[in-house]
C-alpha cells in the first residue's frame, strides 16, 4: 500500500500538541486546504497543519488528484467509483495512524477537515475507526453508503457540516440527508448554512469551522 503525500505546516507556538488534517475536494490537492492554516493558526497556536495530496491524479482534471472516480464527471463505473473510494478509505487511515503516530498524539488531538470529496471520506473513514478523532467538519460533501453507517460505525465523534445553500456542485440537500442519517447513527452532529454561497468556503463558514475546531480540542 503507497503512502500519501502531504504538506505539513508546524504549530505556532512549537508545541504541536493538536492536529488538523485537511483532505482536499475533486481534481485539487493538499496545497488547496493548507492555505486555510493562515487565518486558522493565529487562534490554534498548538495545532500542527497537514494537507494530504489524494492518491491518483484526477480523471477530469489531471493537474489535480482524486480520493475516487466520479462517473457523472469522469464517465467512469459506479465499480469503479466504490472500489476506488474503499482504497482511499485504507489509505486514509493508516495516514491518520501514520500521523498520529509522527506526531506523539492520542486520537483525541486530531480534527478531520474535508471539502467536498475530502468530506466524503473523512465522514467514511473516522467512524470506522475504533479511537474516536476529535472531531471532523466537512464542507459541501454528502455521506457515501449512509444505510451501512449504523452498523459500521465503531466510534462517534462530533460532526460539524457546513454547505452552501447555492451549491451547483454537490447539492445543498446532501446537508440534510448526511445530517439526519449521522443522528440516526448516534452522531453528534451541527450544522451550517453558509447563505448564497456555491461550491466553496466562505468566512462566515470558517468561522464556525474554527470555533468548532477549538471547542472539541480545547486549551492544554
Amino acid at each position: 500500500m503507497s503512502e500519501l503525500k502531504f504538506k505539513r505546516r508546524a504549530s505556532t507556538s512549537g508545541k504541536d500538541t493538536s492536529v488538523v488534517v485537511f483532505l482536499h475536494g475533486y481534481g485539487a490537492d493538499g496545497a488547496d486546504l493548507l492555505g486555510l492554516a493562515e487565518p486558522l493558526a493565529p487562534h490554534l497556536p498548538d495545532t500542527v497543519f497537514i494537507a494530504v495530496d489524494a492518491p491518483t491524479r484526477s480523471m477530469a482534471n489531471p493537474a489535480g488528484f482524486q480520493w475516487f472516480p466520479i462517473p457523472w464527471i469522469d464517465g467512469s463505473s459506479e465499480a469503479a467509483a466504490a472500489e476506488g473510494l474503499m482504497h482511499s478509505a485504507k489509505l486514509v487511515d493508516a495516514f491518520i495512524d501514520r500521523v498520529l503516530a509522527d506526531e506523539g498524539l492520542s486520537p483525541d488531538r486530531l480534527v478531520l477537515f474535508g471539502f467536498s470529496q475530502g468530506t466524503m471520506m473523512s465522514l467514511h473513514v473516522a467512524p470506522r475507526r475504533s479511537d474516536p478523532v476529535a472531531g471532523i467538519v466537512g464542507f459541501s460533501g454528502r455521506l457515501m453508503f449512509p444505510e451501512a453507517l449504523g452498523e459500521d460505525a465503531l466510534s462517534h465523534p462530533p460532526i460539524l457540516l457546513v454547505h452552501g445553500d447555492a451549491d451547483d456542485v454537490v447539492p445543498f440537500a446532501e446537508m440534510q440527508v448526511a445530517g439526519e442519517a449521522l443522528q440516526a447513527a448516534g452522531f453528534r452532529v451541527f450544522g451550517h448554512v453558509m447563505e448564497g454561497t456555491g461550491h466553496g468556503i466562505a468566512p462566515d463558514g470558517l468561522s464556525v469551522a474554527l470555533a468548532f475546531i477549538h471547542e472539541q480540542l480545547g486549551d492544554r
